[in-house]
């Protein structure tokens, strides 16, 4: 659940810097103008490092906390170490929760809107609170249009399928508004569709992000995933094209020749099933499924 969780972050991130601290600052005090300059420059290190210097004497500043939790969320975004990241996103969120009991906090959407987003990084366990503020944002009509698509992830890490697909709905919604669709995203769709036993609804989706990418890793897991579905419906030989062409195309791999086990066993052909689920343990002895089979 963690990969499927985490399948979309880059493109998530990309979404770009919170424009908070654009307008309405300036001429209040030296330190907040200086925050909003380095921030509107994109020196969240330094917006960091000020703000908490500031914070020693100014522990309730909303503007202060605010600017520490976004600086300290947009430093996680860049880390390369996972330990890194989750440390500064544990600095975003003592941050924006001490922010929302302020005053100024306690009825800002911003708040809301950066908390969600911050919880989304903290994982699969932490996507109860993810929904929660990104729901409270999106109620109080906060702008942020990636807010369906964290939404989806989110509900799918809780296994609440049918949230997570009118979630992921109004963000393919939002992106066809804008004429640029995600493969990931379609996929996300369909892997919640697939969750509900709706293989139907889910293959326009999959068909989908096959024709829109570029990516060979997302057209071989949508190959896989509408192989998974046809052999559900019995068109095992349209199952194995899709099979195959991953396998032609890339080479083997686990994932691949599980399927094609899964296919011969649906042929009844126990042994060059158990043939493949044995190749695909050779190619990822970490990969459950195919030790899952061969075990039982």
């Amino acid at each position: 659940m963690a990969r499927v969780f985490f399948a979309v972050a880059v493109v998530l991130a990309a979404a770009g810097a919170y424009a908070f601290f654009s307008s309405g600052v300036r001429g209040v005090s030296f330190y907040k103008d200086d925050i909003a300059e380095r921030w509107k420059a994109g020196s969240y290190d330094e917006v960091f490092v000020l703000s908490e210097k500031e914070l020693a004497s100014k522990p309730l500043d909303f503007f202060l906390l605010l600017a520490h939790g976004l600086s300290a969320y947009q430093i996680a975004l860049a880390q390369i170490n996972s330990a890194d990241t989750l440390a500064y996103v544990d600095r975003a969120i003592w941050a924006l929760r001490k922010a929302q009991l302020t005053k100024a906090g306690a009825a800002d959407s911003r708040v809301k809107y950066a908390l969600g987003r911050a919880y989304y990084y903290k994982g699969p366990s932490h996507a109860n609170l993810c929904i929660k503020y990104l729901e409270e944002a999106r109620k109080a009509h906060y702008p942020g249009e990636d807010i369906p698509e964290f939404l989806g992830l989110a509900y799918a890490a809780v296994q609440d399928y049918r949230g997570s697909v009118e979630a992921f709905s109004l963000a393919l919604k939002v992106e066809a508004d804008g004429a640029a669709v995600s493969d990931l995203l379609l996929l996300a769709m369909a892997r919640s569709y697939i969750k509900l036993d709706e293989g139907d609804a889910a293959r326009p989706y999959i068909v989908r992000a096959i024709e829109v990418s570029r990516d060979f890793d997302v057209i071989s897991a949508a190959r896989l995933m509408l192989a998974g579905i046809l052999r559900e419906q019995g068109a095992l030989a349209d199952a194995e094209t899709q099979i195959m062409a991953v396998i032609n195309e890339g080479g083997d791999s686990a994932e691949a020749r599980f399927e094609l086990g899964e296919l011969f066993n649906a042929r009844h052909d126990t042994y060059r099933a158990r043939a493949e689920w044995r190749r695909a343990a050779r190619l990822d002895p970490s990969f459950a499924p195919a030790r899952e089979r061969l075990n039982a």
